[in-house]
């Protein structure tokens, strides 16, 4: 059995003990209701939840199962304890050779890793006039391939642009499908993502980012986020999105949650990587292609957590940004919360916000050594 002693953050408020951790659940909370101002221990919170992650560590999903598996270790040792592996845009003959890989790192989580809960399919069901730095291999969805590709791998989340001529029609048979149907990398207007939500779009991919923008006489998709959801995405690399709009989000949509939509070069140096027209610059937290378009973030989850908290929210509601609000997203109630029973995915942060401990399923997992100019 593993004890854990600090400031637990659970549903009732904070508690001041331990939490015990026994073969990969939380085995009981020994611990009472107190203000971690009155001490100096550290906060112990659900672990982090990344429903958008493209790679790390130099590795990119879309290579497969030990790409993957590459990945799913770099963001565990910053605190993610569980992932939604996210495709780009590719032919049909790469998706079908690649999705049954990404499966098997999903049916059994390597040592050290986090735990990959499915695939999020970013591409190709997205506009090719809103790509971002997407590649260019755009089409119209259908059906009988979405179905293929749930047979291949565990699919919980796809982007889709509704403004796409034929999708309208497919959104409700998705989510009748258990798929979590997100707006993103689009020039939908209001109305039509307006409509997109009333058929059964639940959430937007990266809010802001590859979509039309809120203006007070075309509201655009923002508009449309900032009216009615419920769940969305948002970036909180403070580079994706500016701190202002991201106090416009936080405050609009009841449960957004964050991600890092980590591309291949988070956890590496700065500098430059790869050859022509694809090379990237990874530069003062950013990822970008020689053009200056944005290619995916080098957040990480517990850098996500210090960059809320420096926007003034508290330590409780940044970690529900992190963990519960995804986890209530993907409907997974034993995730994303600290209570006697549940998953045991935990982590350990110091008062200076530094991740101090990782536990994934009760697996104790190294941290990773964080610059002091991060903290």
């Amino acid at each position: 059995m593993t004890r854990l002693h600090g400031n637990i953050l659970t549903d009732q408020g904070w508690r001041h003990g331990a939490l015990l951790l026994e073969n990969g659940r939380i085995a009981a909370l020994d611990a009472g209701p107190a203000d971690p101002a009155g001490n100096d221990d550290p906060y112990l919170l659900p672990g982090f939840i990344d429903l958008h992650v493209h790679g790390g560590d130099g590795a990119d999903v879309m290579d497969g199962a030990a790409a993957l598996t590459r990945v799913a270790r770099k963001h565990a040792a910053h605190g993610t304890t569980a992932l939604l592996a996210t495709t780009v845009c590719a032919d049909d003959a790469t998706l079908s050779a690649l999705l049954p890989q990404l499966a098997e790192v999903c049916r059994q989580r390597p040592a050290g890793a986090a735990d990959v809960l499915g695939i999020h399919l970013e591409g190709p069901y997205v506009s090719p006039h809103s790509l971002g730095a997407l590649p260019d291999e755009t089409r119209a969805a259908a059906l009988a391939e979405v179905d293929r590709y749930r047979a291949l791998a565990p699919l919980r989340v796809l982007t889709l642009a509704p403004d796409v001529p034929g999708h309208d029609a497919l959104i409700g048979e998705l989510a009748r499908r258990g798929i979590r149907v997100q707006l993103g990398h689009s020039q939908a207007s209001y109305d039509e993502a307006l409509a997109a939500l009333r058929q059964g779009a639940v959430g937007f991919t990266h809010l802001f980012n590859a979509m039309s923008p809120l203006q007070h006489r075309a509201p655009g998709m923002v508009g449309a986020a900032l009216a009615h959801a419920e769940f969305s995405e948002l970036i909180p690399d403070l580079i994706h999105v500016h701190p202002g709009a991201m106090r416009v989000a936080l405050r609009a949509i009841p449960r957004l949650y964050c991600v890092t939509d980590a591309a291949p070069l988070a956890g590496l140096p700065d500098g430059q990587y790869g050859d022509g027209p694809r090379a990237v610059h990874k530069c003062l937290g950013g990822v970008r292609l020689a053009d200056g378009r944005l290619a995916g973030s080098a957040l990480t989850m517990d850098q996500a957590l210090r960059n809320l908290v420096g926007l003034g929210l508290s330590v409780a509601d940044a970690s529900a940004r992190l963990s519960r609000n995804p986890a209530d997203y993907l409907g997974l109630p034993e995730r994303g919360r600290l209570a006697a029973g549940l998953v045991a995915d935990v982590v350990r942060v110091e008062r200076d916000l530094r991740l101090s401990g990782v536990w994934v399923a009760g697996e104790a997992v190294a941290p990773a050594e964080v610059s002091p100019d991060n903290v």
